[in-house]
């Protein structure tokens, strides 16, 4: 956004946030407080991927990211958590495990999942699609996939099933996808990520929204 229509909307700054998330509705009550509080300046949401997850951030194209954790980068600050959730296995609708209710993370291990297109730090990919099942036993990567329109194709397909947060089951129904409760995996986590050099006050400002409001279960 450029100056002159900052100005013209009677904001002096614009808080950027990027997210890898698909709720951004639901956290609303993040959003609105920090309007509510900060009128002087603009927020803009915008869609991260999971590809080069951190370079917007470590560019500066992005003040803030909301992203799954932990993130262990040693020029990035994390916190607070914004909100935690359940996690699901995406499968085929006519896949032979879609009448279950819920399945436990060793399907993972048994009709293989999806990996990224470019390299992810090992322990952020492996919080988010585990390299192991509980057994020991490798979760094998069938493809990768770049976005999730790519990975909603090969799971539909039936050729890999995928660990995803809950939030899918609001925001991405499908009649050709079916989501099974992971029971035995933990909750995700998503939270804030900044760099730890930026003194930026709106960075500030939100962070400081985020811990008053606390974290969200979903």
């Amino acid at each position: 956004m450029d100056r002159a229509r900052l100005t013209a909307q009677g904001k002096t700054d614009l808080l950027r946030i990027g997210m890898m998330v698909s709720n951004g509705h639901e956290l609303r009550p993040f959003w609105d407080a920090f309007r509510s509080l900060h009128p002087q300046w603009g927020l803009r949401l915008r869609h991260n991927g999971f590809v080069d997850p951190f370079g917007p951030l470590r560019r500066g194209e992005i003040d803030l990211l909301v992203s799954w954790l932990p993130v262990e980068e040693p020029d990035l600050s994390v916190g607070p958590v914004l909100f935690q959730e359940a996690r699901v296995a995406a499968v085929a609708s006519d896949h032979r495990l879609a009448d279950r209710k819920s399945v436990s993370v060793e399907a993972l291990a048994d009709y293989g999942v999806l990996g990224g297109e470019t390299k992810q730090p090992d322990y952020w990919e492996d919080a988010f699609t585990p390299f192991y099942a509980p057994s020991g036993r490798t979760i094998e990567r069938n493809f990768n996939v770049a976005d999730l329109d790519h990975l909603y194709a090969i799971v539909s397909a039936g050729d890999a099933i995928h660990p995803l947060g809950a939030q899918v089951t609001r925001f991405y129904v499908r009649p050709d996808i079916t989501y099974l409760h992971l029971h035995d995996a933990p909750m995700l986590r998503w939270g804030l990520v900044r760099r730890s050099d930026d003194d930026n006050p709106m960075v500030r400002a939100f962070v400081r929204v985020a811990r008053e409001l606390g974290t969200m279960s979903l």
